[in-house]
Formats: structure tokens, C-alpha cells, sequence
């Protein structure tokens, strides 16, 4: 069998997406649920950019042994130096470097010839592999360099000692057959491209991503860069769950290529990342989103009731998505709240389940039936939130169509209860302007939406919102069956994130 490598950089690119702001802990919880999900790289992040995204490379380092970590780095010897102590504890280290090759980027960007170009790409290469013997390197913007360069390029960072030469598709610009013969161009024209191998890596401005990454495999490519449900920078990145059952799905094409990837654990943790995130997975996402699996036209449930095969390729266990499921009421008890959160790949620890059990327990006060959905919530939001500097103790409001909103609130922070109240246009305005007097951060709200869990009246709210204070962007969500105590942990915990990320001043790396 021929193995495709998987290399995930949802910590690194899927993280400059606007508003995908992620902290440490939160890094790390992705981290373990990658290298659960089977995949080989996962690159935790740009050590040099700041203080803190250091701190979860290092992190990420010493908590994950089965997957490779990467670091990041220019073609700068501080960046390499960097890297390089961020995955001192890394059992298997990468450190990624890049530097832009095409004109557009030399000329405006750079303003470097090509023979420096050249230099420093070889320097860089050599510098780093005096501390790992894993060295990536990408001429970034690869699919608008000059061909006969690109080659020159490759072969000498290859020569210098890089194991794997990735191929960016920087700006989502190519399109598939193009692509393709790009890999098929670099195989046969580099001299000593047996001795690495060849990655891509696409973002999706055209919406080509995920073709342009299948046909690089088709021409040669053996490992692809992605993230979990295609987030990044733009309009995002190849989806690691497109490619993955792409390739799976149709070994007609992909004659005995395999990977390592757990299929099973990916809608897991694509509900993970869009949680942590506070991106929410579109219904008709290929693969993950919530109508992937759902036919409503007559003549299509026919079909998959007689052969499933009829409008079904993919079976949706396969992938993880489990049946919405009445499974659990008031009167049902610790065991068997405990067996079914397993069944759906959730292991708490005592303490954790305690937690989890009270909180089912009030949830199932206030509705009739507790569904697969409404457990994963409670987890999700009470259970593996992760360094909270605020928490909702109370909220009060009164509103109608006659008088004006007011909204008490309650906010807890180190045992200490701090209380303000406020009027606005609406109960949640004035909610949030009431959080705004007691954390002393004015969020200006960008985005708002709403959406059921589950079907019914007494169906969970999930809210879903992106915020942003002075010139930081940042997601959250929360849930509840009252959808203003939704509103308000999500305005919570997007101030919580506001509040613990890490600030600095360099440069987003786009490629």
C-alpha cells in the first residue's frame, strides 16, 4: 500500500483565520483529539510570532508523542532558534521553514533577487537541520513561481538536507489539471526528488482546495496540508475530511493509497474545532455538516430505504455521525449517563463527570428528553471549557414590547460575585452592555446567530457570535434552553478569550 502523510495545521493556519482565536489549553485539547484522529504532522504553530503561541508549541510538544509537531519559521535564523526550543520536548520534531519565490512576491514583498532568494533558502535549510533531522521548506506562493526557478529551488534545499518540499498554492489561484502538472513537472525535472517528499498544500479562494490537493496525489504528492473542516486563512484550507474520504471513498482513482486517519473520530472533533473556534459548520459542508447524512426528498428516502448505496456513498458511521437519539431523561441515572456519553467517544474523568451529571440534571428540568446533541453541548460548554476569568452566576431580564430592555447581571470571578445593570434596544444588547460595565471591555458585536440543537420547543438554543475589542477579532458559542443565558456565555467566553490571548505585533504568515 502506498501511504499518504497527513499533516494538519488547524493550530497554525486554521488559526489566522479572523476570529479563530485559540488559547493554550485549547490548543492542546485539539492537539490530543489530532493525534487521536490519527494524523502524522501536526503544526502547532509560529513559535516567533509571540510569547504565547511559543508557550503552545511547547505545550503541544509535551503533550502529544505519537504525531510529529512542527514549528514554523521563516528563512531567519530567530525564527529557526525559535522553533527549535519551542520543540525541545517533541518526540518526533518538524520545524517548517518557508520564503517566498514568486516574482510578485520577490519584487514587492522581498525585494530580494533570486539568487538571494536562492542563498538564503539553502542557509536557512542547513541551519536547521543542525538541531532536527525533520526539515519541511516552502517557496511560498509556489504556483506563481517561474517553473525553471521553482526547480532550481526544490533541488537545492533538497541538497541541503530538506526531507520534504511542500508546494504552496498560496493564494488558491490554481486550478486542478494545472496543479497536477505542477507535482507531475517537479518529479520529472528535479534531479534528486527521490530523496524528499512532495507535500501541497491549497487554500481555497476558488474553491478548489481539496481537487487541486487530490489531483497533486494523483501526479506524485504524498503528504497534504490541511485543516479540520477546511478553516484558514481567506476563504480557508483543503479539508482534512474532503481529502481523507476522498481518497477513501474511491480507490478506483486512488489505487492502494492509504493513510493512518481514524475516520470514525472525524466528526468528533469537527464539532471540537467549531466549538473551540466559535466557527460553525455550514449544513451542507461535505462530510460534517448536519444535512450530509439527511434526505428529505421523497424519492431519495426510497432509495437508501431499499439500497443505501442508491444516494449514499459514504456510510455515516464511518465518519463518526451518530443517530439523533432520544436516550436520556430526569429520572436516568449516573451509569447510565456515564455509558452513554462513551458510546459517544466522550471519557471524563470523576471529577469531570460529576460536573457533566449536575449539569444534565438541571438541563433535564427544564426539558422532557435529553438527545445525543444536548450531551455533547453540556460537555462542550461546562464541562472542557478551559480557564474561565468570568463566569454567569445570575442574569435577571425584563422586556417587552412596551418598555424598554433592562438586564441585570451577575458575574463571578475568583469566588467574588461583581453585579451591574443596563438598558439597550433588546434583551441582549442590554445584557451585553450590563457584562461591559463589570469586565471593564466593550465589545462591538460583528456577528450574531442562533440555532436549535435538537428539534422541539424545549430545544436547546446555540448561539453562535464573533466580537471585536479595539483591533482583535475573536468567535465564541454557547448553549442553553433560554437563548439570552446562551447569549450571554457566549459574550462571555469570547471576553474570557479576549482577555487571556496573547497579543503581538507580527505579521499574519499567509501561504
Amino acid at each position: 500500500m502506498d501511504k499518504i502523510i497527513i499533516f494538519d495545521t488547524t493550530l497554525r493556519d486554521g488559526e489566522q483565520a479572523p476570529g479563530a482565536s485559540l488559547n493554550k489549553d485549547e490548543k492542546v485539547e485539539i492537539a490530543r483529539a489530532l493525534d487521536r484522529l490519527g494524523v502524522d504532522v501536526i503544526e502547532a504553530g509560529f513559535p516567533v510570532s509571540s510569547a504565547g503561541d511559543f508557550e503552545a508549541v511547547k505545550s503541544v510538544a509535551q503533550a502529544v508523542k505519537g504525531a510529529s509537531i512542527c514549528a514554523l519559521a521563516r528563512a531567519i535564523k530567530k525564527d529557526i532558534d525559535a522553533a527549535r526550543e519551542a520543540l525541545k520536548k517533541a518526540k518526533h520534531p518538524r520545524i517548517h521553514i518557508f520564503l517566498a519565490t514568486s516574482k510578485i512576491h520577490m519584487q514587492y514583498k522581498l525585494k530580494k533577487a533570486e539568487s538571494e532568494i536562492l542563498r538564503l533558502a539553502v542557509e536557512s535549510v542547513k541551519y536547521g537541520s543542525k538541531f532536527v533531522e525533520d526539515i519541511e521548506f516552502s517557496p511560498e506562493d509556489a504556483s506563481r513561481t517561474e517553473p525553471e526557478f521553482l526547480f532550481r529551488v526544490i533541488e537545492a534545499v533538497i541538497e541541503a538536507g530538506a526531507k520534504t518540499v511542500n508546494i504552496p498554492d498560496t493564494v488558491g489561484y490554481s486550478e486542478p489539471e494545472e496543479y497536477g502538472n505542477l507535482i507531475a513537472a517537479i518529479k520529472n525535472n528535479v534531479s534528486n526528488i527521490d530523496k524528499a517528499i512532495i507535500s501541497v498544500h491549497c487554500h481555497n479562494d476558488l474553491g478548489l482546495a481539496v481537487a487541486n490537493s487530490l489531483s497533486a496525489v494523483k501526479n506524485g504528492a504524498r503528504q497534504i496540508e490541511c485543516t479540520i473542516n477546511g478553516i484558514g486563512e481567506r476563504a480557508g484550507n483543503a479539508s482534512l475530511e474532503e481529502v481523507v474520504m476522498g481518497i477513501r471513498t474511491r480507490p478506483d482513482i486512488f489505487k492502494d493509497i492509504v493513510s493512518n486517519i481514524d475516520t470514525r473520530e472525524i466528526c468528533k472533533i469537527s464539532r471540537l474545532v467549531s466549538k473551540l473556534t466559535g466557527f460553525v459548520v455550514a449544513p451542507n459542508k461535505a462530510i460534517v455538516g448536519g444535512n450530509a447524512f439527511r434526505h428529505e426528498a421523497g424519492i431519495h428516502q426510497d432509495g437508501v430505504l431499499k439500497k443505501r448505496l442508491t444516494y449514499e456513498i459514504i456510510k455515516p458511521e464511518d465518519v463518526g455521525f451518530y443517530e439523533t437519539g432520544l436516550v436520556l431523561g430526569k429520572h436516568s441515572g449516573r451509569h447510565a449517563f456515564k455509558q452513554r456519553l462513551e458510546s459517544l467517544g466522550l471519557k471524563l474523568t470523576g471529577k469531570q463527570l460529576e460536573k457533566a451529571f449536575k449539569y444534565f440534571k438541571g438541563l433535564a428540568d427544564k426539558k422532557k428528553h435529553i438527545f445525543d446533541e444536548d450531551l455533547l453541548a453540556i460537555v462542550e460548554d461546562e464541562v472542557m471549557v478551559t480557564a474561565q476569568i468570568w463566569q454567569l452566576d445570575d442574569l435577571v431580564i425584563s422586556s417587552g414590547i412596551k418598555i424598554k430592555p433592562k438586564a441585570q447581571v451577575c458575574l463571578k470571578r475568583r469566588d467574588k460575585i461583581f453585579k451591574a445593570e443596563s438598558s439597550g434596544d433588546g434583551p441582549v444588547d442590554a445584557c451585553y452592555k450590563a457584562i461591559d460595565k463589570i469586565t471593564g471591555i466593550k465589545g462591538k458585536l460583528l456577528d450574531y446567530s442562533i440555532q436549535s440543537i435538537t428539534a422541539g420547543k424545549d430545544a436547546q438554543g446555540e448561539v453562535s457570535i464573533k466580537i471585536k475589542v479595539k483591533d482583535r477579532v475573536v468567535s465564541a458559542r454557547a448553549a442553553s434552553t433560554d437563548i439570552i443565558e446562551a447569549s450571554a456565555k457566549a459574550y462571555i467566553n469570547a471576553i474570557n478569550k479576549i482577555s487571556l490571548k496573547t497579543r503581538h505585533n507580527e505579521p499574519k504568515v499567509y501561504f
